[in-house]
């Protein structure tokens, strides 16, 4: 008798982003180099293209695949920006920014201490994707967090 699948895959998280980049093959490259990306899997498709393909990244999963606009996906060059964020925390922000740097990824928010914890900053691919980076420092409460806000955005937590 065949034993029933899992229903979240071994080594899955319940989340798990998929991104559409114009030259996967590259950007597995940049994500290895920028973000220590070990390649799980990889699935060739026409003209060379990856259909599919499965990087590990710390403890997750991220899947990732070349465009086909002939089908509806687009990557975020072709549609011109994106609205997603990629939040990756590390055991040292610091360093992982300097070489997601060294790779080729763009400055958006410059990395420092954020006043809910976190060393923090975002950062842009070659691909078109939002990444944050970010270290946790101090764990804090929501209250704690509320007064450093009003601390460094002044008007921003006022009452309606």
């Amino acid at each position: 008798m065949k034993q029933a699948a899992r229903p979240i895959p071994e080594g899955f998280h319940s989340v798990t982003p998929h991104l559409v980049c114009e030259g996967a093959a590259d950007a597995i490259a940049f994500y290895s180099q920028a973000f220590g990306a070990v390649e799980v899997s990889r699935m060739s498709g026409p003209g060379g293209k990856i259909m599919h393909a499965e990087l590990r990244i710390g403890d997750s999963i991220i899947m990732l695949c070349d465009d086909f606009p002939e089908y509806g996906s687009r990557g975020p060059l072709a549609l011109q920006g994106s609205a997603v964020v990629i939040h990756l925390y590390v055991p040292d922000a610091d360093s992982v920014w300097e070489r997601a740097l060294a790779a080729g990824a763009r400055p958006l928010m410059p990395l420092g201490n954020a006043f809910w914890g976190d060393r923090y900053g975002q950062l842009a691919d070659p691909f078109g994707h939002r990444w944050a980076i970010a270290t946790r420092l101090r764990d804090m409460t929501p209250r704690e967090i509320e007064a450093e806000m009003a601390k460094a955005m002044p008007g921003a937590c006022g009452s309606a």
